[in-house]
């Protein structure tokens, strides 16, 4: 538990100006515990408008502490900061420094949250435009008055504009920033001030909340491992594309307790920790590296054992976190309990969050509790159990969106055809939907439109009939009309009629395609698409199946009996007497 600071923190005042090139200067780091940049052009712009408005944009929150040599990332921005013996690591306040920093220099890449302009005819700040417009001035312009006057002197037709703009300039420059300075206190007290001073811009996620309080020391955080990094090496290892950090929260957490959602501030304190977890002596880092093995278990049984592909394709993310705490407790499974495994992801994946009262918490936290310590086939049975429904109703593809389970299962029944390329007739392979979809977390844009949405009766617009799975960039989806109704020359009949196939079209589909009939293609794909994905549910659910556990959990009597050496059993039933 922190202990409270040793002394109170001293109060100051930066103005823009100071703090700004403090920033540029290096002078300014960020500790490892802290967020990300989150803010959005929007944010940025919302913050400038009140500096300009005179209203408070609230305190900063500064730790003086040593910094080394090193290179620092603000924003966008690099920065070669030398050692320093008293830098100001920013407690509370990044977003706002790293949004002050960035909008207004312009030595950095291109980015589009902070490459803004202050349009002086309407007197607001607005995105910076393609095209150079003498009266919208970028904000790097106007902070630094010589490039503001040399603006003027080249544009002017806004000569009489000069007053207003240098006058901003100033308003910004001198702007009163308030902060307070703490020089003493370990990290663990303020990363505790960092958690409660969550009142300015976005709120933090849970993820981000565990990452600052279990951030580890300044001085180990390169080889540190964080959430961050576990999704970031599941992905590099899987080609399943990047998860986000709040699913690996839970993963972690489910491997180590039946309830993700617990309480996270006391997850590595035994004394106040209030939920008991299966590993209650197992430290931050130790838990951190289970978490990711069980992780990479898991996606590899998605991709390899349940045809899932990509994490865009995963029908519901708590299914991911349910996975991680039975590959976490039970890393090998036998096969038939695999087997079992894969049949209650898809059935989960069918019935989805619904039958928990539609709540995905609630639909992980039950499913969580049912993996049992040192009892595999039971976790499996009972997880089964769980999703085993008499009457299961299939996906409705009339309403087919892209982020939706239902369409995220239909997805992976597309990639099971083994969708071809239409321009050489090769089977796209797991590296090529890996490389397309990376780490989008939706898959659609390798789902294009074949007929525009504003050409079909609104019957129509929303059927996955119009949907093709293609992850490539090979074809424009404005020529796909015409790729799909005319075969290439390099490419035979056999092989074309294969290409078909495998995106569940046909030659007569084919022929109503180009020749102008729409709807007629529409609805006669769509009953193949119908069709095509009840044949793949019940082969991936395998309904109507006994879910029987492995041969070897059975306690099969001796059938012969308590004494080996009686052999009268032979004889019963044959009709040999003695």
């Amino acid at each position: 538990m922190a202990t409270g600071l040793d002394s109170s923190p001293s109060a100051t005042t930066f103005t823009l100006e100071e703090l700004v090139n403090r920033a540029w200067n290096g002078q300014i780091r960020v500790p490892h515990f802290q967020r990300d940049f989150r803010w959005s052009q929007r944010d940025v712009i919302r913050l400038f408008d009140s500096i300009v408005k005179g209203y408070p944009i609230g305190s900063l929150l500064m730790w003086l502490r040593p910094a080394r040599k090193e290179l620092v990332r603000l924003g966008s921005m690099s920065i070669e900061a030398e050692e320093a013996s008293q830098a100001l690591w920013v407690v509370d306040g990044q977003q706002r420094i790293v949004s002050l920093a960035n909008a207004l220099s312009d030595n950095r890449p291109p980015d589009e949250r902070f490459d803004l302009a202050y349009d002086l005819r309407d007197k607001e700040f607005v995105p910076l435009p393609v095209r150079s417009e003498p009266h919208i001035v970028p904000l790097p312009v106007i902070f630094d008055l010589t490039r503001l006057i040399r603006w003027f002197a080249e544009n002017p037709e806004v000569a009489d504009r000069l007053d207003q703009a240098s006058r901003l300039t100033t308003v910004i420059r001198q702007f009163s920033v308030p902060a307070y300075q703490v020089d003493k206190g370990d990290a663990t007290v303020l990363q505790d001030i960092f958690d409660r001073m969550n009142n300015y811009g976005k709120r933090l996620s849970r993820a981000e909340v565990f990452s600052a309080l279990f951030a580890g020391s300044e001085e180990d955080r390169e080889s540190t491992l964080t959430l961050d990094l576990i999704s970031q090496h599941v992905s590099d290892a899987t080609g399943f594309g990047l998860i986000d950090s709040d699913t690996v929260l839970r993963a972690v957490l489910a491997r180590r307790g039946p309830n993700p959602s617990r309480e996270i501030r006391v997850e590595f304190s035994e004394s106040s920790r209030r939920e008991a977890v299966e590993f209650p002596s197992e430290g931050r880092d130790e838990a951190f590296r289970l978490g990711e093995e069980a992780l990479l278990r898991s996606v590899s049984f998605l991709k390899e054992e349940a045809g899932v592909p990509h994490f865009s394709l995963l029908a519901y993310r708590y299914l991911l976190v349910v996975l991680a705490r039975v590959f976490g407790h039970f890393p090998n499974p036998d096969e038939r309990n695999l087997q079992l495994l894969r049949r209650w992801y898809w059935s989960a994946a069918v019935v989805g969050p619904e039958i928990f009262k539609g709540s995905a918490t609630g639909a992980m936290r039950a499913l969580c509790v049912k993996v049992r310590k040192d009892d595999l086939t039971g976790s499996i049975q009972g997880l089964i159990e769980a999703v085993d429904r008499p009457h299961t109703q299939l996906p409705d593809i009339k309403r087919f969106r892209t982020n939706t389970g239902s369409a995220k299962l239909t997805l992976c029944a597309w990639w099971d055809s083994q969708p071809r390329s239409f321009i050489t007739g090769d089977i796209f392979d797991h590296n090529v939907i890996s490389n397309f979809l990376a780490d989008r977390g939706t898959a659609a844009e390798a789902v294009p439109y074949i007929v525009g949405r504003s050409g079909l009766p609104e019957k129509y617009r929303m059927w996955a009939a119009n949907r093709l799975l293609l992850p490539t960039e090979e074809v424009p989806s404005s020529e796909l009309i015409d790729l799909i109704s005319n075969r290439p020359i390099q490419i035979d009949e056999t092989v074309w009629a294969n290409v078909l196939r495998s995106h569940q079209l046909d030659e007569g589909m084919s022929n109503s395609l180009g020749s102008g009939h729409t709807v007629e293609f529409l609805e006669a794909r769509q009953e193949l698409l119908e069709a095509s994905l009840k044949t793949f549910l019940q082969r991936r659910c395998e309904w109507g199946f006994e879910n029987t556990p492995p041969l070897d959990e059975f306690e099969i009597e001796d059938l012969y009996g308590s004494d080996p050496d009686d052999t009268s059993f032979i004889n019963q039933g044959n009709g040999e007497g003695e």
